[in-house]
């Protein structure tokens, strides 16, 4: 259909974001460095987005898009504020202690910054995910590793699942997640198993995909929970 919707100039944009935050609908969000119309079916046209940009590079054009789907809007917004329907996938901050030495029974504190974690669970407009360092893992890895929340966990927003028994091809949901947040970082955590390179492929197809160019660490463990390789 032809309708009113917003154009972005990437040569007139800065990257700063304003826009992105602007847009209620979750419509933008920020590909390497530069806004961009993520979802024309999220976008209604209504220009909220416009008086924020200091320089200029939205504007409103006719053109053949889709249609503008409230349904689906309202949908992303409660799964972003964990209003999904079931409590082991509501959103939340957590707030883990800082690096500390164990307690004087030897447990360590938890390095965990938010819920859920099955990458299956998240949504890409989950506010925690915007701009953060990055860490999927394999679901197997923090049994492997015995000191896998201070070595990875800490200081990230973590991502979980297992290619093989999800039996889910996780690029796109990847992608999507890659694009509209922007990650500082991304870093894989993965077995050696044959298997566990459908999520390390995933991420790296997502990468190329969404046009993200966060640095990208990818280590392997052992079934032991030794690192392997590194690269």
């Amino acid at each position: 259909m032809i309708r009113t919707i917003i154009h972005i100039d990437e040569d007139k944009c800065n990257g700063c974001g304003l826009c992105a935050r602007a847009c209620h609908e979750g419509a933008i969000g920020m590909v390497g460095g530069k806004a961009r119309l993520l979802r024309e079916d999220y976008c209604d046209g209504l220009g909220d987005c416009l008086p924020a940009c200091p320089t200029g590079a939205i504007t409103f054009v006719q053109r053949e898009a889709a249609a503008y789907d409230e349904a689906a809007v309202l949908r992303a917004k409660a799964a972003a504020e964990g209003h999904t329907g079931c409590p082991g996938s509501a959103a939340r901050v957590l707030h883990p202690a800082p690096a500390a030495p164990a307690g004087p029974d030897g447990e360590l504190p938890s390095q965990l910054r938010q819920w859920p974690v099955q990458l299956k669970l998240v949504s890409p407009l989950t506010p925690w995910l915007r701009g953060a360092h990055l860490l999927v893992a394999a679901d197997c890895a923090a049994f492997a590793h015995g000191d896998f929340h201070r070595t990875f966990l800490r200081g990230r927003a973590v991502l979980i699942g297992c290619p093989k028994l999800d039996m889910v091809d996780y690029t796109d949901k990847l992608a999507q997640i890659f694009a509209v947040n922007d990650p500082a970082s991304v870093t894989v955590v993965r077995m050696q198993v044959p298997c566990c390179g459908g999520i390390q492929r995933a991420v790296e197809q997502a990468l190329e995909r969404s046009g993200c160019k966060a640095p990208c660490r990818v280590v392997t463990l052992s079934a032991e929970g030794a690192v392997v390789s590194e690269a």
